[in-house]
């Protein structure tokens, strides 16, 4: 009986050992360089997608939420004519500001922000 408590503690030591050994494999950001020659970006292949399912459906700028409204269909009028986009000094853009402040764990991706920021540079285009 002795001996069957000995190995059945041993067992559980040795388990609880060899599950608690876990190690996260972090991989970092993409080197983005903000200021290099803006990448050509679709809204309606990159932008769109990215703030309808980070935005939109979050919750927060679904209909009725936060302005603008970033939910499938309305989201470049609401982008663009809504004001938060200035293609004359995109860094002062209100969305490119956000995404990289107080919005930026919802978009937490560097390459994502960038591909905002150079649709923002190359016109802020509806293509």
């Amino acid at each position: 009986m002795k001996k069957l408590l000995t190995y059945t503690g041993l067992f559980l030591i040795m388990s609880t050992g060899f599950t608690s050994c876990y190690r996260d494999v972090i991989l970092p950001d993409a080197a983005v360089d903000p200021d290099g020659p803006p990448q050509s970006v679709s809204f309606k292949a990159d932008v769109a997608p990215m703030v309808n399912t980070k935005c939109a459906l979050a919750g927060c700028h679904a209909t009725g939420g936060h302005k603008p409204n970033m939910t499938a269909g309305g989201s470049y009028q609401e982008i663009v004519n809504g004001g938060f986009v200035n293609t004359l000094l995109p860094k002062e853009s209100i969305i490119y500001q956000k995404i990289n402040g107080e919005m930026k764990e919802y978009i937490p991706s560097a390459v994502d922000r960038q591909k905002i920021y150079d649709w923002i540079r190359t016109g802020a285009l509806n293509n």
